[in-house]
Parts: C-alpha cells; sequence; structure tokens
C-alpha cells in the first residue's frame, strides 16, 4: 500500500498536478437564523440569488467581507428580468 501512495505521489510531481484552490468569492452571503447560530452561505453574485435562497429561512442577506474580485473576472450573465407590473 504505501509503494502504491509512494508511486502516485512521484507521479503527480513529475506531471505538475497542483492541488485545487479554492480562491472562488462572491459578493453577497446569506445569513440563516438571523446569524443567531444559523448557518453562512457566501456563494451568491447578486442580493436577488441570496434573498431567494434566504427566503422563508429566518436570515438576512449581507455584503461578503471576503470578496475581492480577481482581475478579468466575469460576472454571470443578467437573469431574465420581471416586467413592471
Amino acid at each position: 500500500m504505501r509503494s502504491i501512495l509512494l508511486a502516485l505521489a512521484v507521479i503527480g510531481i513529475l506531471t505538475g498536478i497542483e492541488p485545487a484552490s479554492a480562491e472562488i468569492t462572491y459578493p453577497w452571503c446569506a445569513e440563516y437564523a438571523g446569524g443567531r447560530g444559523g448557518g453562512r452561505n457566501c456563494g451568491f453574485w447578486t442580493y436577488e440569488q441570496c434573498y431567494t435562497a434566504m427566503w422563508g429561512n429566518g436570515g438576512y442577506c449581507d455584503h461578503n467581507p471576503m470578496y475581492r474580485p480577481s482581475p478579468g473576472q466575469i460576472s454571470p450573465p443578467a437573469g431574465p428580468r420581471r416586467r413592471p407590473g
């Protein structure tokens, strides 16, 4: 078993495989349960996405303090818009 792991490590080093990076951040966070011990999800591009995900869960949406747009980062395309009613 050790020889297999060693061989995989050597192959990874020689082929230049790098570990995955989790540097993607988004500008909006959903704070569930009103921030009183609930969860936090910072995976939203827009306030509307955040609000829809949070709806009915007793929380609120807030700006993500860790969000730093990358140079050349492309925002997602705009979703469908509601017609004024």
